[in-house]
């Protein structure tokens, strides 16, 4: 059995300005590079709690709240909010940051990495998430729920 780890120890923080190259033809952040981004920062996420090779087993959720444009500064937040045996589900909660540091969160995902053994790349053992507040405990009951609802779309997509 693994030792349970906090959310605090695999904490992700990643920080880019929007360039031309980052936008749409709308000029607001293209999303295909935003959910780069993202799964860049999950999977950082998840191989700091499960200290191993990490694969992307799903997007859950992706939720566009605003837009962001050029030169702005953005910031993404991963951490883990719910395990299983093998897998983690990830936040990432994207901010436009102005410059007198005040944050707007401009999305939020959730996403389903699965950890992977070194030799066999088969799905390895990832130890249990503690939860060490409210905060976190009604976040790992959220993920618990989104776990039956994906159970269920698999199942009913068989």
């Amino acid at each position: 059995m693994c030792t349970p780890k906090p959310a605090s120890a695999s904490l992700t923080s990643h920080v880019q300005i929007l360039m031309p190259t980052d936008l749409n033809g709308y000029g607001r952040l293209f999303g295909g590079r935003l959910m780069e981004w993202i799964d860049v920062v999950a999977g950082v996420t998840a191989r700091r709690h499960s200290g191993c090779e990490v694969t992307t087993a799903a997007v859950d959720s992706l939720e566009f709240h605003a837009p962001a444009h050029v030169n702005d500064t953005i910031v993404l937040e991963g951490r883990v909010t719910c395990t299983g045996r093998t897998s983690m589900e990830v936040r990432v909660d994207t901010f436009v940051e102005s410059l007198n540091g005040e944050r707007k969160r401009v999305n939020r995902a959730y996403l389903v990495m699965v950890a992977l053994d070194a030799e066999t790349h088969q799905p390895a053992p990832v130890p249990p998430l503690l939860v060490e507040s409210g905060e976190e405990r009604a976040e790992w009951e959220a993920g618990i729920r989104r776990r039956a609802l994906r159970s269920q779309r698999r199942r009913e997509n068989l």
